[in-house]
C-alpha cells in the first residue's frame, strides 16, 4: 500500500511540475513586429557581417537572422542571470524583460542573414 502512496505522490508532482511548465510557456509569446522597435542596440554588433567584439577577450559575434526565436530567448536569459559571461551582453540582457526577449528572438527568427534589418549596407 506505501508503494502506491508514494508512486501517486510521484504522479501528482510531476503532474504538477509539467503544468506549471506548461503555463510558464504560454505566458509569455513573442511579437517580431514589436520585437522590431526593440532591436535597435543588437544591430550595432549583430548586423555586422565577421564582426569581433574584443572586450574583455576577442568574440565572434554571430548574425541572428534565422536563428531560432526560443534560442535566443534563452541566451539573453542566460546572459541575464549571469550563466553566460560576456559583460556587455549581460548588461544588455540586464535591461530586458522575459516579453522584450520573446520579441526580440520572435524578430530575429523572421529574418534571414541577408535581410536588410539584419545587416548593414
Amino acid at each position: 500500500m506505501k508503494k502506491l502512496s508514494i508512486l501517486s505522490r510521484l504522479f501528482v508532482c510531476a503532474g504538477l511540475a509539467f503544468a506549471g511548465f506548461t503555463a510558464q510557456a504560454d505566458e509569455v509569446k513573442g511579437n517580431s513586429a514589436a520585437g522590431n522597435g526593440k532591436v535597435w542596440l543588437c544591430v550595432g554588433c549583430h548586423s555586422i557581417p565577421d564582426y569581433r567584439a574584443d572586450y574583455p577577450l576577442t568574440y565572434r559575434v554571430p548574425m541572428l537572422g534565422g536563428q531560432n526565436a526560443a534560442y535566443i530567448a534563452s541566451a539573453l536569459a542566460a546572459y541575464k542571470k549571469g550563466e553566460r559571461k560576456h559583460p556587455t551582453m549581460r548588461f544588455i540582457a540586464a535591461s530586458l524583460s522575459d516579453q522584450d526577449m520573446a520579441d526580440i528572438g520572435e524578430y530575429y527568427a523572421a529574418q534571414t542573414a541577408s535581410s536588410p534589418n539584419n545587416q548593414l549596407k
